[in-house]
């Protein structure tokens, strides 16, 4: 969203959207990037590979995220792929009330709540709003392999001056604002809506363009592909929020909590 306009754009690598946001940051240092993969993973996971904070943690990840990926790799919690050493089911560990809570950060456990507190019904599973462990790396809705991906592009966004919330202290105002990157869940964002139908995410949008002077001032262009595809849908979404709340980022800190340091939070969770 630049200069109270919208668009949607797709087509490029990693690596690639790496350097444009990059570049964007030299022009508009006081931008808040909103980013769809888990920052982080659990803390008794940061500790087991000795990282203090979750900052020195990428280091780790990033040196073995294409090892954990790998279809022979022999580390059974990357769940999902099946391979000479993995059976692709969830390991034990991860089973069970106590395991489904080990796989979690509690960042993702905050997301449950939120999405409770957001609905009437009060569920770990609120209406198909329940996020993943970033463990699972393969099947339905998985963020693993985007997280341990993602965590590299991550490095080298810090690296190139962006504050990583909650790990660092925001500095978006003042004379040398710096960029700010937060974790972010669309699904928490969009709330009920069967995303992979295109009808469903066609009638999301038109019911927000006749309640939202927002949404109703959008463009064409950027419509249609929102009803296009899932993550054009969740883009646009997931920024529309983001503008709507501008003023929470201003008044985001650094955590303080040990547990948040090693893991991480999700913008708007609570």
């Amino acid at each position: 969203m630049l200069g109270g306009t919208i668009a949607l754009e797709s087509g490029r690598t990693r690596a690639e959207l790496v350097d444009a946001l990059i570049a964007m940051a030299r022009e508009t240092p006081g931008m808040v990037v909103g980013v769809d993969f888990c920052f982080s993973y659990p803390a008794w996971f940061v500790r087991e590979h000795a990282a203090e904070t979750a900052i020195v943690f990428w280091e780790i990840a990033a040196t073995h995220s294409e090892r954990w990926l790998a279809h022979e790799c022999e580390e059974a919690r990357f769940w999902g792929r099946s391979g000479p050493r993995r059976s692709g089911k969830k390991p034990a560990e991860f089973c069970g009330a106590e395991g489904a809570v080990r796989m979690l950060r509690r960042a993702d456990e905050a997301c449950k709540v939120r999405a409770a507190i957001l609905d009437t019904e009060l569920s770990a599973r609120v209406k198909g709003i329940a996020p993943k462990s970033p463990f699972q790396i393969g099947g339905a809705g998985a963020v693993g392999t985007g997280t341990l991906r993602g965590i590299p592009q991550l490095q080298r966004l810090h690296a190139a001056g962006f504050r990583v919330w909650p790990f660092e202290e925001p500095e978006l105002r003042g004379k040398n604002p710096q960029p700010l990157i937060v974790e972010i869940y669309p699904r928490l964002l969009t709330g009920e809506v069967k995303k992979s139908s295109a009808d469903a995410r066609a009638a999301y949008l038109a019911k927000k363009q006749r309640e939202v002077a927002a949404y109703a001032a959008l463009g064409r262009g950027v419509l249609t592909k929102a009803r296009g595809s899932e993550d054009a849908f969740d883009a646009l979404v997931s920024v529309m929020a983001m503008a709507e709340q501008r003023a929470s980022f201003l008044a985001l800190r650094k955590a303080s909590d040990p547990v948040t340091l090693l893991e991480g939070a999700v913008w708007g969770a609570g």
